[in-house]
């Protein structure tokens, strides 16, 4: 389901541990036992690069930190986490990611990255993700 509020694109974000779904598959780790978070209301930022979740997302998720990484924000620059890849599904179509830490209360964001990997762009008019209308909206890879 997709959302928007005061020009805010907010989609619904299913979020799965990598791990957990390749030790799942590799018949280690029983299906229901795989990490996965659904988030209502995940906020799409062009302006960002990567998916960014806070802490206690990450917690829920189990993911590892794999290094650290330095940001430019609103706020300044810093440095943060960066934590094992995760199997992340918006709208249909799906992406496998690094997560990139930001502070505890702030949304969930989807930035341009996984965007471009699911083949979404923002529709600023009507406040909501669309298929790429260079691919006719089909969701599609250039290369």
């Amino acid at each position: 389901m997709e959302t928007a509020t005061m020009g805010r694109v907010l989609v619904e974000a299913k979020i799965e541990n990598l791990n957990d779904l390749w030790e799942a598959e590799r018949g280690m780790r029983p299906p229901d036992q795989v990490r996965s978070v659904v988030v209502p209301d995940a906020l799409v930022d062009s302006g960002a690069s990567q998916l960014s979740l806070p802490p206690s997302l990450i917690g829920q998720l189990g993911l590892k930190k794999v290094h650290e990484k330095r940001i430019r924000s609103a706020t300044g620059s810093a440095t943060v986490g960066v934590y094992d890849m995760v199997h992340m599904t918006v709208q249909g179509r799906d992406c496998k990611v690094e997560v990139t830490e930001i502070a505890e209360g702030s949304p969930a964001l989807i930035g341009q990255i996984p965007l471009e990997i699911m083949d979404w762009v923002i529709d600023m008019k009507g406040q909501r993700l669309m298929g790429n209308p260079l691919h006719g909206g089909e969701w599609m890879y250039d290369v």
